[in-house]
């Protein structure tokens, strides 16, 4: 067990009235029974309901951002004010269980992040969803080198410190949490994953269908920082394969077409910024 252990939780909130004030007891009877010392911070993104005020009167931190700014950014902001190296992060909307807390506490100590993937009995995901997030977790997974079992859970307990060495490349929006879960797998960081459920949200959905494509771009953006020899080297290879092929049917015709030429070439040059982007990913982490 940590010596003294102390947890900030981060809560960010945007016209969660609704919920705001089941939400603050639930985390402050699963902390209570932790034996952590904690303080919670609710950011009020902008809210143009009582989320602020019912959260006021709950007693805890509020930062209220006067515009809505994003989810990514309500967190930022709150982690920011945390007075605890170790924060948890959970919605207000009342989809994450905050009983799960005690559990990821408990497993801080031989990790660097911990994270409640929905992977639970009881996980009330939209259908409508679901296909979509398969196929981004999974192409996530193996552009990673590594199974993630939930890639944007809003459910996590991260250092403090470790935030703030990725704070420039982290958005504002929802993809927050998937830039976190590669930027730290990818820079050697140890992550485990603790199984929960997931609830119906109390409220409507800040989640829009057109988000899955800015997810698929953000972790091909993440992938190329880190691991960029993962996607330049298999794109690389295919259009020198497909070069050798062309040069070869060439061949056969007793030619050399300029178009095999110029497709060998790019490949080379792909394979040259792959191992100019590895070298330059390798001393951006060896800084950090």
């Amino acid at each position: 067990m940590l010596h003294d252990p102390a947890v900030t939780i981060v809560i960010p909130a945007y016209n969660e009235q609704g919920g705001i004030a089941a939400g603050l007891d639930a985390v402050e009877h699963a902390i209570e029974s932790s034996g952590w010392k904690y303080e919670i911070i609710v950011v009020d993104d902008g809210s143009t309901d009582a989320t602020a005020i019912l959260a006021s009167e709950h007693g805890v931190e509020v930062v209220r951002l006067g515009a809505n700014q994003g989810y990514g950014a309500a967190l930022k902001a709150g982690i920011a004010q945390a007075k605890f190296d170790w924060v948890a992060i959970i919605d207000a909307d009342g989809t994450y269980p905050a009983s799960a807390l005690p559990e990821l506490l408990r497993r801080v100590e031989s990790n660097d992040m911990v994270v409640g993937a929905r992977i639970g009995s009881q996980v009330r995901d939209p259908l409508a969803r679901r296909p979509a997030k398969w196929v981004l977790r999974k192409f996530a997974s193996i552009l990673a080198g590594e199974a993630i079992p939930d890639l944007n859970s809003g459910l996590r307990v991260i250092r403090k410190s470790l935030v703030q060495k990725f704070a420039g490349i982290l958005p504002s929006g929802f993809s927050f949490t998937t830039t976190i879960t590669l930027a730290m797998i990818c820079c050697g960081y140890s992550v485990t994953y603790v199984p929960i459920d997931y609830f119906k949200r109390i409220g409507r959905s800040k989640i829009k269908p057109f988000h899955a494509f800015k997810f698929a771009f953000l972790i091909l953006r993440t992938i190329m920082l880190f691991r960029p020899m993962r996607i330049l080297v298999p794109v690389g290879s295919f259009v020198i394969l497909a070069g050798l092929v062309i040069l070869a049917f060439d061949l056969r015709a007793a030619r050399v077409s300029v178009s095999a030429a110029i497709i060998l070439v790019e490949g080379i040059v792909i394979w040259c910024i792959a191992l100019v982007s590895w070298r330059n990913a390798r001393l951006r982490q060896s800084k950090r």
